[in-house]
């Protein structure tokens, strides 16, 4: 992965969390959320998007639920007015990279709508239910909710 960027504006426990995910995935797949103020063990996957102006590999950490063949996240930004960087790649460029531990797979990326949207928002919120909390601090934008669908 040597065109791997790993992002240097985030907070130092998701760096240091992408990296540890590259060095030891199976340490790194079941996150201590303490370590970032949080509660629990929670199952993250790595995602790899393609940079949609850079054209550069971008790893993010994030919680993830296997809904049969898929692995569902949620682009909540922790309730930002905006969509996460790494949505708005995954728009762009709906082709990614997932690491689940040590298991590395190619997916395309769509976005849940309607009953199967809020069917999935329910099933994530009861592994983190601060996901709740984060659509009521993002006002008017719908946070979205992401299927990706190993090929």
């Amino acid at each position: 992965m040597s065109d791997l960027e790993i992002p240097t504006d985030l907070p130092g426990w998701i760096t240091d969390h992408i990296r540890l995910y590259l060095e030891d995935p199976e340490k790194a797949h079941l996150w201590d959320a303490s370590l970032a103020g949080g509660e629990g063990v929670l199952p993250t996957l790595l995602l790899i998007t393609t940079g949609r102006r850079s054209g550069r590999k971008r790893p993010l950490p994030l919680i993830y639920k296997q809904v049969g063949n898929d692995y569902v996240i949620i682009a909540s930004k922790g309730g930002a007015p905006a969509h996460p960087s790494w949505y708005l790649n995954l728009l762009a460029h709906p082709d990614c990279e997932i690491h689940v531990g040590a298991r590395q797979m190619q997916a395309v990326a769509r976005t849940a709508e309607g009953a199967e949207r809020e069917r999935l928002w329910a099933e994530l919120a009861e592994i983190y239910p601060p996901y709740d909390d984060y659509q009521r601090y993002a006002g008017d934008r719908q946070i979205p909710v992401v299927v990706l669908e190993p090929r």
